[in-house]
């Protein structure tokens, strides 16, 4: 006879049997393990990239450094400090770009479109995964 084991829920008698148990645990392993390796620490140094004016500039983002990059209404500059990066004044009239706040993980980005500036927190995890990979 081969040991069964078997474990009774609420008054309707749901039971779950070993081979059940084992495929939830199985599945639960999974889950965090891609966990890990999507969400986990990059293997590389984060930069930062930005492109403006037709060009694109990479910093690394563990300096403290502020600049302004030209777009086409007027200069945006842009602050690196603490491994976070934020642009601190833009021409633009809504101010979205500043209204972002800092970022610091890899994929986040803003935009400023009327000056035509884009920042982007890159490198680290070769296999970043962000919301529109779901």
């Amino acid at each position: 006879m081969r040991p069964r084991l078997d474990f009774t829920i609420g008054r309707k008698g749901i039971s779950f049997r070993i081979l059940d148990i084992v495929s939830v645990a199985l599945a639960i392993g999974v889950a965090v393990l891609f966990s890990m390796h999507a969400y986990g620490a990059g293997s590389g140094p984060s930069e930062v990239s930005v492109q403006a004016d037709g060009k694109d500039y990479l910093y690394p983002l563990d300096r403290n450094v502020e600049f302004k990059v030209t777009g086409p209404i007027g200069e945006t500059t842009i602050q690196i400090r603490n491994n976070s990066v934020r642009v601190a004044d833009s021409p633009c009239r809504d101010k979205i770009c500043i209204a972002a706040g800092w970022l610091s993980h890899n994929g986040q980005w803003t935009a400023c479109l009327p000056n035509r500036v884009f920042v982007r927190v890159e490198g680290g995890s070769p296999a970043a995964v962000d919301a529109q990979t779901f």
